[in-house]
């Protein structure tokens, strides 16, 4: 008797914005869609838009205790590197806890160290970037990655060349009725996530 195998495990990490959270469900939406089993789990920022957002899309989040630095001289900014070291150490317990297949970052403070302690466990990841001006986080993060997937021509100002895929930025099923319906309008292609 063969063994049964174990759904895809993913994370999607990242936040901040509708910008950035959107597109997180929508490919959590495609991955259950695909492979119904796929377990997803979402890693945002404590205090954060996603904290609330994803619940109500019906999937479980973890929190960091992570932000951005202040333009300004804060005691935010003097808690930063605290806050970068505790989010180090609670991203590789998730990893371990959960243990992904892979891991999607798609911009925003959370992303970057969970998708860099993905990194030194050699787990494969991908950033997803929705803008056509990279964001710093997925800038940073470039070189730790498997594939860049981008929605806009000339990333490779941002990004390695041979990361990049061009797949469009990923859009909720209930948008795509609505172009489907003619009342809204799709544009870019269909979102597709490339692993090798």
């Amino acid at each position: 008797m063969q063994a049964e195998k174990r759904p895809y495990r993913i994370i999607i990490s990242g936040g901040g914005t509708g910008g950035h959270i959107y597109p997180a469900i929508a490919i959590a939406h495609a991955l259950q869609s695909l492979h119904p089993s796929t377990e997803v789990l979402f890693v945002g920022a404590k205090g954060r838009m996603e904290m609330q957002k994803v619940p109500e899309a019906g999937y479980k989040i973890i929190g960091l205790w992570i932000s951005g630095i202040q333009r300004k001289l804060t005691l935010d900014n003097l808690a930063f590197p605290l806050k970068v070291t505790s989010s180090l150490f609670q991203s590789s317990k998730i990893l371990s806890d959960f243990r992904p297949d892979a891991v999607v970052g798609v911009g925003g403070f959370a992303s970057g160290p969970l998708l860099y302690a993905a990194s030194w466990k050699n787990i494969p990841s991908l950033l997803q970037e929705q803008n056509s001006y990279a964001g710093l986080t997925n800038k940073l993060l470039a070189g730790k990655v498997k594939k860049v997937c981008v929605a806009h021509e000339e990333m490779d100002r941002f990004f390695p060349k041979e990361k990049i895929v061009f797949t469009g930025n990923p859009v909720r099923k209930d948008i795509v009725a609505l172009a489907a319906e003619g009342i809204g309008e799709q544009k870019g292609r269909s979102f597709q996530i490339f692993w090798a």
